[in-house]
């Protein structure tokens, strides 16, 4: 076809076609005639991607978290239901909304902020105190620099500049502190009669009815997917480290020295001037001017009065520009030359310029000097740390093996199990909500019902159960979900459509009382049961009725008042099946006058930060409305 066209085009034709093509190659470059662009992002807001390793991360986060805190509101499985991941991308779509209302607004996170919040990190911390040496060393553990972690970080305050903004506007006036202790403190007077459950005057069920019910709650009667894996564990802990020689520890000292020596620090405030990102000439030198105007007024004494009203360093302005302690390197050259050039007490007299932040105004607080322990004085704990790093590297270094053997067998457990002198171990049988043992752990879980293990019986990849404890698995046995035979539950569905045929006798009784009552009827009379009384009733002393139907005290607060006079019955279902009716007689508020200050104050920061929130909430569902937000439901 090429020889075709040749014979076809020559002359000034084909310096025409051979001109458009070079032009075409040059503008658009020659890769997009092969390259072909893949969207590949999970939710996109305005020309902000959120990726799909991005969304992963954070929901591995979550699993984390939830594995590690029992008191979280949700467990690892609840973040494999669809409603959850939405919610997790819809949080993320908020930050990335707030993230760019930030740059609309000309908001940034300073430099000063990023370091006060990792040198206050008590993961980054030795005996009180910021250690450099841990905060690379956890870093490094993690997979990433300190580059990348001062960006996350960064990100992380940049979606708080906002919500802090709108939480120092918000207001909670002294009538709505009263409006809630009146509702807190109202005490009720209400009476209650508990009807007998009914008996029940047709027992027979047919076997239709049965096997319509079974049809129609056929999930109820199901048994779940279940597996049984096979594992191999490595375990931190069962590797033995042997005694260190004098060598290895003064090897050892000589690495980490810094980790047995207290380093130069400097305790510090700053007041920031900033400098807009590509500003003009004017904005340079006024915001000198203003930098050099607060530096002549600066003393140690309104520094900090100064700071709370000027510095644009929203992480510290509220603290009147305090850093805390900082050693050489954490902040950058322009300001760590002029922190460490100045006398306990100094402030610089002129503007320090940082690139990217702007002009500082520093007092030096306090100092403390360096001092290095001798090898002899930390010998004890340079034994303790390098066998706590010989115990880690032995462990990585033995996972390692284990994921790389299980990786090239991966039908199999028995090679990696014959190389590393490991025991097979089986779980019982577990479903997706996990089970006793280590199938309790909900990543364990993840791992055995995942498409590689549970459909193509590979081995899984190496899982990290907990810090120091990794395994990796094969399948053993695959139960799927399946029904239960009719005749199996037929006894368990009979006892309940009779149960249901109790409390719908027992409701539509409890419903005619009440009726009769609206109409003034006797109470006792119609109910043909005692009649008992709770006065003065309070949310304090709910717990100490014992012997008045849960159901009951769960509602006394939500049950309406008396109208005109006149109580108002209401039907509540207690335990078995059966009811209560309940009214309500008087309704006393409580006496704002009456609570102590303290509460008040307490309960005015705690009233701001639920209304703060409640206006953030708004201002990103503002922020939605304007904003053009695609979501690919099929990446999820």
């Amino acid at each position: 076809m090429l020889q075709a066209l040749r014979n076809k085009i020559h002359g000034w034709p084909a310096a025409i076609v051979l001109g458009v093509s070079v032009f075409a190659v040059a503008f658009f470059g020659i890769e997009s005639y092969f390259v072909s662009h893949v969207d590949t992002y999970v939710a996109k807001v305005g020309d902000h991607e959120i990726s799909q390793q991005d969304w992963q991360q954070r929901l591995n986060e979550l699993r984390q978290q939830a594995a590690q805190d029992p008191r979280s509101p949700f467990t690892a499985a609840d973040l494999e239901k669809p409603e959850l991941k939405q919610r997790v991308l819809d949080g993320m779509i908020s930050q990335a909304l707030l993230q760019q209302a930030n740059t609309d607004l000309g908001l940034t996170v300073s430099d000063a902020s990023v370091r006060s919040a990792i040198g206050t990190d008590p993961g980054f911390q030795v005996n009180g105190q910021f250690s450099p040496e841990t905060y690379r060393a956890v870093l490094a553990m993690q997979g990433m620099s300190p580059g990348m972690y001062e960006q996350r970080v960064r990100s992380s305050l940049a979606t708080q500049i906002l919500p802090q903004a709108i939480s120092t506007t918000t207001l909670v006036s002294d009538a709505d502190v009263d409006a809630f202790f009146r509702l807190r403190l109202q005490q009720r007077d209400l009476r209650f009669v508990e009807l007998p459950r009914p008996s029940l005057t047709d027992a027979n069920v047919p076997d239709s009815e049965i096997e319509a019910f079974y049809k129609s709650h056929i999930a109820d009667y199901t048994t779940p997917e279940q597996v049984s894996v096979q594992y191999l564990e490595v375990k931190q802990a069962d590797l033995k480290v042997g005694e260190p020689t004098d060598e290895q520890l003064h090897a050892y000292y000589d690495k980490f020295k810094q980790r047995y020596a207290q380093p130069e620090q400097r305790e510090a405030s700053h007041i920031l001037v900033n400098v807009p990102k590509n500003a003009t000439p004017d904005q340079q030198k006024a915001a000198l001017e203003k930098a050099k105007k607060i530096a002549a007024e600066a003393t140690p004494e309104n520094f900090a009065k100064l700071a709370a009203e000027n510095s644009d360093d929203l992480g510290s302005k509220r603290a009147g520009g305090d850093l805390g302690w900082l050693e050489k390197g954490v902040a950058n050259a322009a300001f760590d030359t002029a922190l460490f050039g100045l006398k306990k007490g100094e402030i610089t007299k002129e503007p320090v310029l940082s690139p990217e932040e702007g002009y500082h105004i520093i007092w030096l607080r306090d100092a403390r000097d360096g001092d290095a322990k001798p090898f002899a004085e930390v010998r004890a704990q340079l034994a303790s740390d390098w066998a706590k790093n010989e115990g880690e590297r032995l462990y990585n270094e033995r996972a390692g093996q284990l994921a790389d053997l299980a990786e090239r067998n991966p039908g199999s457990l028995e090679p990696a199990a014959k190389e590393l002198g490991l025991e097979i171990k089986t779980s019982p049988l577990f479903g997706h909500e996990g089970g006793p043992g280590i199938p309790a752990d909900p990543k364990f879980v993840q791992a055995a019902f995942a498409d590689d293990v549970l459909n193509q019986g590979n081995n899984s990849s190496l899982v990290q159960v907990d810090k120091g404890d990794a395994v990796v698995m094969h399948l053993a046995k695959h139960n799927a979900a399946a029904p239960k035979a009719l005749a199996e539950v037929t006894d368990a569905i009979r006892q309940r459509i009779l149960d249901e045929r109790v409390d719908t006798m027992a409701r539509k009784h409890a419903d005619e009382v009440a009726a009769e009552l609206a109409k003034g009827g006797d109470v006792a009379a119609l109910a043909k049961a005692p009649v008992r009384t709770l006065a003065g009733v309070d949310r304090s002393k709910l717990g100490t009725f014992t012997d008045v139907p849960p159901a009951i005290l769960q509602q006394v607060f939500t049950l309406p008042h008396p109208a005109n006079g006149k109580p108002s019955w209401t039907a509540v279902k207690t335990d078995n099946g059966a009811y209560a009716l309940v009214a309500v007689d008087k309704v006393v508020d409580g006496d704002p006058s009456k609570v102590e200050k303290a509460q008040r104050d307490a309960l005015r920061g705690q009233m701001m930060d639920a209304m703060a929130q409640a206006a953030t909430l708004e201002y990103i569902e503002a922020l939605k409305s304007h904003a053009e937000i695609k979501i690919a439901q099929d990446r999820m």
